[in-house]
């Protein structure tokens, strides 16, 4: 009869996590896994066939704990304070798995693009909800907030941002008043169908200036 495994597969993906939280994912290695559960590798290639695979259910893992935060964020009254807010947090909080998520490409993904898409998803309903937009204007909207939010928590997690939380939460909230503004003032404007030089032109008070 075989030995009996001692550790579960979750178990496993768990230690590994903390691994990557502390060290990045190149740190998960079978000798790091099995010297965080105290055994032989054994038990790690009971359940996986290579360390790529195991790296694989790391990330899935770190999604939901990135959306542990976002969620946080999305259960406040105003959607996008809030994940503005947990964004940052998480970035300060856990850096390493924000470069495994945000800065790192996945093999079969493209990017930052696949993370942009999976953090809509979380967000989409509660824009429409509050903001009383239809789908494709609350992605659009979110795109250009979460594209601010990413350089900010890049700034964060490289340890070059000269801001603090709360000036960059004011940067947040000029950057979405304004975007939500123009959605909703300008016509065709999330499409971008719509004519920028007259938009300029009304802004600033001028007939037939300059094309900015």
């Amino acid at each position: 009869m075989p030995p009996k495994v001692k550790f579960q597969k979750e178990e496993i993906v768990c230690a590994a996590l903390r691994i990557a939280s502390a060290g990045g994912i190149d740190a998960v290695t079978s000798r790091e896994v099995a010297r965080e559960l105290g055994v032989s590798t054994r038990p790690i290639f009971t359940y996986y066939d290579t360390m790529d695979q195991l790296r694989h259910d790391v990330c899935e893992l770190a999604k939901e704990r990135y959306r542990a935060y976002i969620e946080r964020g999305l259960s406040g009254p105003v959607p996008f304070q809030g994940v503005w807010r947990q964004y940052l947090r998480f970035a300060r909080e856990e850096p390493e798995l924000f470069r495994l998520l945000f800065l790192t490409r996945q093999e079969g993904t493209d990017g930052a693009a696949a993370a942009l898409r999976f953090s809509q998803e979380l967000a989409r309903d509660s824009i429409m909800r509050v903001y009383h937009m239809d789908a494709h204007m609350a992605d659009c909207y979110f795109r250009d907030i979460w594209l601010a939010a990413f350089g900010c928590a890049t700034l964060i997690v490289t340890g070059n941002c000269p801001y603090t939380d709360e000036e960059m939460l004011a940067i947040g909230a000029e950057i979405s008043l304004s975007v939500f503004k123009a959605y909703k003032e300008i016509p065709g404007l999330p499409d971008g169908n719509y004519d920028k030089d007259a938009a300029f032109r009304e802004l600033v008070g001028k007939q037939g200036g300059e094309e900015t």
